[in-house]
């Protein structure tokens, strides 16, 4: 699986009237806490050239940590610290920055005489000074701790570090306009340049041509081959796998030849209305395996549905899905598969048990996009939807099943029609019940959906398209969103918390 790779340079800093061996030794601890509860293959490197004190110090650290190839940053407070070179380092540092400080260690033995740092005071005005050189740094919730608490703010770092570091080596392909009667994924690209994204926009007519000239190459075979394996029982339709071959070959060459300076790559794809007739099957399973290998696919051409499903990628280091929020879960199937059966515990009132309500309930669903193994029994079908209205033959390509259950987080990054960036995260879990259903399907409970939905998601304009990372990464996702400058991030608040335009006379 394609994820950006990161390293993290430690760099410890010391004001003049400190004792430098106080950060020295620190940082020392650190490292080897962080090893002695995470291992360390090549993901943190401690910067031994010198304590930075002064400006000339904070250049010889950039020196350093770029011959070393790091391409994100910790700053450690391992005393007061210089509120000016550390800052300094940061703004000239080109990549994810983070800062933490060190606690006291002990009041014995003079601890709190000469072995005091008041890192603690330190803080406030690395922080201050981060502001006024207009640097944006992860600061984590409690930045002032022991090694072994540094050395898990450090860990904490490296999926945001990671997501931060593949957004500004991301080009996002796209093929064909948006289909008609679908504003909804459409959103200016303003944005996406803003966060350092390239863009690259074709015609799914170039995307034809391109699939035409591929249709004796020699690796069809094989792929197809690799497919019927994946699919096993589930390969419903084995005569239309070389055209699905052919097709995810094209992708992958386009994806290759097309890339250009930038390392990693998403695309937007087009799939309906004339896809069907013209290529004579469904993108769906192709778009899964591409995902599935590190290569987000969006449906529709949603680009930042696209860009979504990247970052969560990365911020997981898992796979990823796109799914239309999509449909209500029928009150007899809540009332004999749901209802007082699955609870979870609201993180807003202690360790209370609440069982899901019927509103906090819905099926996120999309044709067939979801990779095989994040889906209970796959099976290749046809898009029932598409073969209302086409002939059945060309319709075949997605790959159903229900998904996995489990802990999920759902979330979006979008632009508004004004250009401005906005998201929602919501942490959640696919329950195990049968959807009796197609598609890529799941039956998704998210405790407050109901107020999440009317007061959140229609009240500031997303369109049904969510992201879906598997496993709760809200923590890291709302931090890698502040630093890409998003200004307002929705969650799904609890009972007692309203949002902005929820009416207080309503209960």
């Amino acid at each position: 699986m394609i994820l950006p790779e990161v390293k993290i340079g430690l760099v410890a800093v010391s004001r003049d009237c400190f004792p430098e061996e106080l950060a020295v030794n620190r940082r020392m601890a650190v490292i080897q806490a962080y090893e002695q509860n995470y291992g360390n293959d090549g993901e943190i490197y401690e910067c031994p050239i010198c304590i930075v004190e002064s400006e000339i110090h904070m250049r010889q650290a950039i020196e350093d940590l770029e011959k070393a190839g790091c391409n994100a940053l910790c700053v450690y407070l391992g005393n007061f610290g210089p509120e000016i070179s550390e800052t300094m380092l940061a703004a000239n540092f080109k990549g994810p920055k983070m800062f933490m400080a060190a606690s006291e260690e002990s009041c014995q033995d003079g601890g709190l005489v000469q072995g005091r740092g008041d890192a603690y005071c330190g803080m406030l005005n690395a922080s201050y000074n981060l502001n006024l050189r207009g640097v944006k740094a992860y600061i984590p919730e409690n930045p002032v701790g022991d090694p072994k608490e540094c050395a898990k703010m450090l860990h904490d770092f490296l999926p945001i570090a990671r997501a931060l570091v593949g957004v500004s080596q991301l080009k996002i392909i796209s093929f064909g306009p948006r289909p008609n009667n679908f504003l909804a994924c459409n959103a200016p690209v303003w944005q996406l340049y803003q966060l350092g994204i390239e863009i690259e926009e074709n015609s799914e007519l170039d995307l034809f041509e391109a699939y035409n000239k591929h249709e004796h190459d020699s690796r069809i075979e094989q792929v197809a081959s690799d497919m019927a394996q994946e699919l096993g029982s589930g390969n419903n339709k084995p005569e239309i796998l070389n055209k699905l071959a052919q097709y995810e070959i094209t992708l992958l060459d386009w994806v290759e030849a097309h890339k250009g300076d930038k390392k990693y790559v998403a695309i937007a794809g087009k799939c309906w209305p004339a896809f069907q007739t013209q290529f004579g099957f469904v993108p769906c399973y192709v778009n899964s395996r591409l995902t599935a290998m590190g290569i987000p696919v969006s449906c529709e051409v949603d680009i930042y549905g696209a860009l979504s499903e990247f970052i969560g990628q990365a911020v997981s280091s898992d796979i990823v899905t796109l799914l239309d929020i999509n449909n209500t879960v029928p009150k007899d199937m809540f009332d004999s598969k749901i209802d007082g059966i699955y609870s979870y515990k609201d993180v807003w009132d202690g360790d209370k048990e609440k069982a899901y309500k019927a509103t906090d309930v819905f099926m996120g669903f999309h044709c067939g996009n979801t990779a095989s193994c994040k889906l209970k029994k796959p099976q290749m079908k046809n898009q029932m939807i598409m073969a209302r209205a086409l002939p059945e033959e060309v319709t075949y390509g997605t790959l159903e099943g229900d998904i996995v259950p489990g802990k999920i987080t759902f979330f979006r990054l979008q632009s508004t029609a004004d250009a401005k960036l906005t998201a929602y995260i919501a942490n959640g879990e696919v329950l195990p019940c049968d959807t009796m259903s197609f598609g890529s399907i799941g039956i998704f409970a998210i405790p407050q959906m109901a107020r999440f939905y009317r007061y959140y998601l229609i009240q500031k304009n997303f369109p049904h398209h969510g992201a879906v990372a598997f496993g709760h990464h809200g923590k890291a996702l709302f931090e890698v969103f502040k630093l890409l400058g998003v200004e307002e991030i929705g969650f799904n608040r609890p009972e007692n918390m309203l949002y902005a335009d929820e009416n207080p006379f309503k209960f």
